[in-house]
């Protein structure tokens, strides 16, 4: 026996409803017949249990007003983000700041031998790790203080360029300063701090004492001459320097040094540094 059709309501009393589940495709014959009339599409829910909404206006709007604004000002976006890369790499690139402390150095070009004062000295912040052992922390402590050698503009001061115990820094364990008396005074004027020379003896007369020569000591770096020193430093601050040097010299060396003058006359032999 053929199943009637569903009986088709006239199209002015067709409801919205059913015409709205019909356009989207909720209507279909066999699920008139199952169930008598058509079925409403349930709303999906999501798996937290709460119904998928759709962002709502308010929540879509910045970002359509973000891209419309980037749609309109490309350009001025990836200028801003090539701005903000390169302030990144130059503070990546900068270093930090050295921290500085103050030293003291020769405010001009300054002679071997000149007694310091208060023009001779200028304050320089400089970083820590360049200030040179031995540096001293004021004015106060360098006044009047004798020059062992010659400092240029800028030069950074320490103990090792004065008269005195600083002239050793850096000499063997043991080592000691030693003053000599020439018997050529003129001959001084030859040296300069820091040269090497070999300090040589001779005895006799060559009458009734044989003449004799004895090397003393070999290559010891000369420290301070009456040539580069006024007579007013720490060292030799009175009586006669003419003819006059100090030397560094081992405990051996020193031993044939000290008081070899009283015992024949003294002479020095330049002699250069040794390679490597």
């Amino acid at each position: 026996m053929p199943i009637p059709a569903p009986p088709v309501p006239s199209v002015g009393v067709v409801p919205e409803v059913i015409l709205g589940d019909f356009f989207r495709g909720a209507w279909h014959p066999l699920s008139v017949l199952r169930n008598g009339g058509p079925r409403r599409r349930q709303p999906v829910r999501s798996t937290s249990g709460s119904p998928r909404r759709r962002p709502g206006p308010a929540r879509q709007a910045p970002r359509r007003q973000l891209a419309r604004w980037l749609a309109r000002n490309r350009r001025l976006a990836v200028a801003l983000l090539l701005c903000v890369a390169a302030g990144l790499t130059v503070q990546q690139l900068t270093p930090a700041p050295a921290f500085t402390v103050s030293a003291f150095a020769a405010a001009r070009d300054l002679p071997a031998g000149e007694t310091l004062g208060p023009d001779d000295l200028t304050a320089l912040s400089v970083p820590r790790g360049l200030v040179p052992a031995g540096s001293y922390g004021s004015t106060e402590s360098l006044q009047g203080k004798q020059l062992a050698v010659a400092l240029r503009k800028g030069q950074l001061l320490s103990d090792a360029q004065l008269l005195g115990p600083g002239l050793l820094a850096g000499s063997p364990p043991g080592s000691a300063a030693v003053p000599l008396r020439m018997a050529d005074p003129a001959s001084i004027q030859l040296l300069s701090p820091g040269q090497l020379v070999t300090v040589v003896m001779t005895t006799g007369n060559g009458f009734d004492q044989p003449a004799a020569t004895q090397v003393l000591a070999a290559a010891v770096p000369v420290l301070w001459t009456s040539e580069h020193g006024n007579g007013d430093g720490q060292w030799l601050a009175t009586g006669e320097t003419d003819g006059l040097l100090v030397v560094a010299a081992d405990a051996d060396q020193a031993g044939r040094l000290a008081g070899a003058s009283t015992q024949g006359k003294l002479f020095f032999v330049l002699v250069a540094a040794a390679h490597g």
